[in-house]
C-alpha cells in the first residue's frame, strides 16, 4: 500500500453503535469485517451483548443502558478521539435511553467534525413484524431520523416511520420525500416487496439528486437470513464515501453484488439433507458466510445494474 492510501485509510474510521451476538452474524458482527475489509477502521459499542440473535431457541446476554452507552464515549471523548471518525453507523438498539443518547453522540461528532457522515439503519422489525419496544419508534422519527445523513430502512421500517402503507412505487417516492423534507439528503430501501414475482426492489434517492431502483433476485425458497440489513448498511457505507451523485447507483450495485454473493455462499454451505428438506432448517445453518466470501466483498462482481429513474 502506497503512504497516499496509507492517508485515505487512515482517514476512514466508523464508530458502529450497534448489537453484538457472541456466535453468528448480525448487527456489529456482520458490519465490522465488511467495513475492515473495504478499507476503514471500525470502533465498536455493542448496544447488546447476547450469545446469538433471537432467531435461536435460547437468548442470553445484557442490554446496555444510557449509562454504560455514556461512559464508553465519554472516555473517547477525553481521550481527545472525537475527531478521528469520517462515520457513524447506527443499526439494532434494544431500549429507549440508549436510543436517545444517540443524539448527544451526534451533537458531539458534530461540533468536533463537521463533515462526519451519520449512517443510521432505524432497525425496528421487518416482514410486519417490530422487533424493538414500541417506544422506540417516536424516537427515531422525531429525534434520530432528522439527524441522519443516509437512511438505509427496508419497506416495513418506512411505513413504520411515515405512517403510510406502501403499494405501488408512487408511495415510495413519497415516502422518500418525507424523508428528504427532513434533512436525509440520502435515502436507501434496502429491499420492498414491489419487485416482479421472485424479486425484492430496492430504491435509492439522493435529494435533489438522482434516484435508482434495482430488481433483486430472491435466493433460497421461504429462507429468512438474520444480519443482512446491518450487511447492507455497511456495505453501502462504504461504497457510497466520496461516491459523486451520479456515482451512488453504482454504489448500490455493488451493495447488492456483495450481499447476493454473501447469500449465495451461505445457501450453497447448507448441507444435503437441508437441501433434500430431510431436516428442518435451523438457525445455525443460515448464519450468513461473510469470512468465506471476503473476496466478493472486496471485489464485488456487478450483475445487477440499478435503473435510473427519471
Amino acid at each position: 500500500m502506497s503512504s497516499a492510501e496509507n492517508i485515505e485509510t487512515s482517514k476512514k474510521r466508523v464508530l458502529s453503535i450497534q448489537s453484538h451476538v457472541v456466535h453468528g452474524y448480525v448487527g456489529n458482527k456482520s458490519a465490522t469485517f465488511p467495513l475492515q475489509v473495504l478499507g476503514f477502521e471500525v470502533d465498536a459499542i455493542n448496544s447488546v451483548q447476547f450469545s446469538n440473535h433471537t432467531g435461536y431457541d435460547v437468548v442470553k446476554g445484557q442490554v446496555l443502558q444510557e449509562k454504560e452507552l455514556a461512559d464508553l464515549f465519554d472516555g473517547l471523548e477525553k481521550n481527545g478521539l472525537l475527531d478521528c471518525y469520517s462515520h457513524l453507523l447506527t443499526g439494532y438498539i434494544g431500549n429507549a435511553s440508549f436510543l436517545r443518547q444517540v443524539s448527544k453522540i451526534v451533537a458531539k461528532l458534530r461540533a468536533t467534525n463537521p463533515n462526519i457522515l451519520y449512517v443510521c439503519d432505524p432497525v425496528m422489525g421487518d416482514n410486519g413484524q417490530m422487533y424493538v419496544p414500541k417506544e422506540l419508534l417516536p424516537i427515531y422519527r422525531d429525534e434520530i431520523i432528522p439527524l441522519a445523513d443516509i437512511l438505509t430502512p427496508n419497506q416495513y421500517e418506512v411505513e413504520l416511520l411515515t405512517e403510510k402503507t406502501i403499494s405501488n412505487e408512487n408511495d415510495i417516492w413519497e415516502s422518500v420525500k418525507w424523508f428528504h423534507n427532513r434533512g436525509i439528503d440520502t435515502v436507501v430501501i434496502s429491499s420492498s416487496d414491489l419487485g416482479k414475482p421472485g424479486e425484492l426492489r430496492a430504491f435509492l434517492s439522493k435529494r435533489n439528486g438522482p434516484r435508482f431502483a434495482l430488481n433483486i433476485p430472491k435466493q433460497g425458497t421461504n429462507i429468512s437470513f438474520t444480519g443482512t440489513g446491518d450487511l447492507f448498511a455497511s456495505l453501502f457505507l462504504a461504497h457510497s464515501y466520496k461516491a459523486s451523485d451520479d456515482q451512488l447507483g453504482t454504489a448500490l450495485e455493488r451493495t447488492i453484488a456483495s450481499l447476493q454473493a454473501v447469500i449465495k455462499r451461505t445457501i450453497n454451505s447448507m448441507s444435503a439433507d437441508v437441501i433434500e428438506k430431510k431436516r428442518k432448517l435451523t438457525s445455525f445453518d443460515c448464519e450468513l458466510k461473510l469470512i468465506q466470501s471476503k473476496c466478493e466483498i472486496e471485489n464485488p462482481v456487478v450483475k445487477l445494474h440499478a435503473e435510473k429513474i427519471k
